[in-house]
């Protein structure tokens, strides 16, 4: 039989290195959430103001005690933003490292601040009032990408550009109009924050740990004190709801493809093949050993970070799939995704803001590749159809011939001799050769919400009109 040294060493070495001392440094690091959780602090400061408050208001503590609660939390407050408070991993979480601390400096008072409630309707409460702030944030930084959009749309309503599907040239566009397709696509992700935030406007402190709670407290005196339109309206839901955060991710991560989307373009954009825009230096970096090298790692990192949105996505339905109600401790994994994707949204949004603004856009470059591939066939099928009254799918396969001939001769559709075009069909005059160029072809798409410039600043002076 082994000795007490050698039966000592070798449990301590079957926890490994990390956990020399054994199953409780185990259980601390799993459980101890104040690594992350201390980000809440001021929400739960607030949070706990409010609820001292409403207890003394309703007489379930007194008015004094009330008044010490305050005055240590505005003191913890400061401390923490000072920077001279020391959080402990011990006391496990933000609420239990403010409530020590609160006892430290006023003593028994301090332990009349969790009556009428529990740490699952604190979390819920802290989260959620650091959710709609962050909600909120992200819906002024949308509303600062859109603008420099408008900017640029507006800036270039009349730059015409190769419009593309499956990457190949389409029809000619506007630079303008492409740019509000982007102001499109950012507004409804900022709508859909609005709608998040009406959503989530309901305070969850006073559900307690799952049932509410016996003393006369007033749920909707706290609400309105924190900001929230009204109380929740079942506690048994409350501590176990996480659709807000999971909303927010759901948010970041549709606003994070269309951050990807516009990235991916202007990574291609920026190629010499390109060469529509040009980004920087505040926006690029060299190669370490490529002297010609300037690549657009902004872009590229923006179009990355979609990932990591993507995964905290995922991540926190799977953590939420499987939980019965109500409050599991599996609910603590949810802080870490929704805090590192919203650091993610946040910087992609003001990267890609400042990209927009900062490009040079190349519209001699752009004009001309506007008019390779025979962007303008779909005008000629057209002219073919008002001016000559064929049926679309006869006009489409006249145009289909020219398109094939000027090929074979290796020249653009307006270089074709109007003989060789009547020969295809008499009925072609002189006046198809309007319609011919890619100007005259962006100018007829006068539609409502198409690329003539005339639609794109109609569209622009509606979406400056709501931003």
């Amino acid at each position: 039989m082994a000795d007490d040294t050698t039966d000592t060493k070798s449990s301590n070495q079957m926890w490994g290195g990390r956990f020399a001392s054994g199953p409780d440094a185990i259980m601390e690091e799993i459980n101890a959430s104040i690594g992350f959780d201390k980000k809440l602090f001021a929400q739960d400061i607030r949070g706990s103001i409010a609820h001292a408050t409403m207890l003394a208001h309703q007489g379930i503590i007194s008015a004094d005690d009330k008044d010490k609660i305050v005055h240590g939390l505005n003191t913890i407050l400061s401390e923490i933003e000072s920077g001279n408070f020391e959080f402990s991993r011990q006391l496990e979480d933000i609420h239990m490292n403010v409530e020590a601390r609160l006892a430290t400096l006023i003593g028994p008072a301090a332990g009349r601040l969790h009556t009428a409630r529990s740490r699952n309707d604190q979390v819920a409460l802290d989260f959620r009032l650091w959710v709609k702030e962050e909600l909120e944030k992200t819906e002024r930084m949308l509303t600062g990408l859109i603008a420099a959009f408008l900017d640029r749309a507006e800036e270039h309503a009349e730059s015409v550009m190769p419009g593309f599907t499956h990457l190949q040239t389409a029809q000619p566009v506007t630079f303008g109009h492409h740019c509000m397709a982007y102001v499109e696509m950012f507004g409804r992700d900022r709508a859909r924050v609005r709608h998040a935030i009406e959503h989530l406007d309901e305070s969850p402190i006073g559900a307690a740990a799952l049932a509410g709670t016996g003393y006369p407290i007033d749920r909707h005196m706290t609400a309105k004190a924190l900001g929230f339109r009204e109380p929740t309206r079942n506690s048994i839901d409350t501590v176990s709801d996480r659709d807000f955060a999971i909303e927010f991710l759901s948010i970041a991560a549709i606003a994070g493809m269309h951050l990807s989307r516009l990235a991916e373009e202007i990574v291609i954009w920026s190629t010499p093949q390109f060469g529509f825009v040009r980004l920087s230096d505040a926006f690029s970096t060299g190669s370490s050993i490529m002297p010609q090298k300037k690549n657009p790692d902004a872009a590229e990192l923006v179009r990355a970070k979609t990932g990591r949105i993507n995964g905290s996505l995922v991540a926190l339905l799977t953590i939420m799939k499987g939980l019965p109600l109500a409050y599991s401790k599996d609910m603590q994994e949810d802080k870490e995704q929704v805090f590192d994707a919203a650091e993610s949204l946040e910087l992609a949004i003001a990267a890609m803001t400042g990209m927009v603004l900062d490009m040079t856009v190349n519209t001699a470059r752009m004009k001309a590749a506007a008019g390779s591939g025979y962007s303008t066939a779909t005008d000629l099928a057209d002219w073919l159809v008002r001016e000559a009254g064929l049926p679309f799918r006869d006009a489409h396969h006249v145009t289909g011939r020219a398109v094939a001939l000027a090929e074979s001769k290796g020249c653009d559709l307006a270089e074709l001799p109007l003989s060789d075009l009547q020969a295809i069909h008499a009925d072609i005059t002189d006046k198809v050769y309007d319609v011919l160029t890619v100007e005259a072809s962006v100018a007829s798409r006068k539609s409502f919400g198409g690329t003539a410039p005339s639609e794109v600043r109609r569209q622009i002076a509606f979406w400056r009109a709501r931003n």
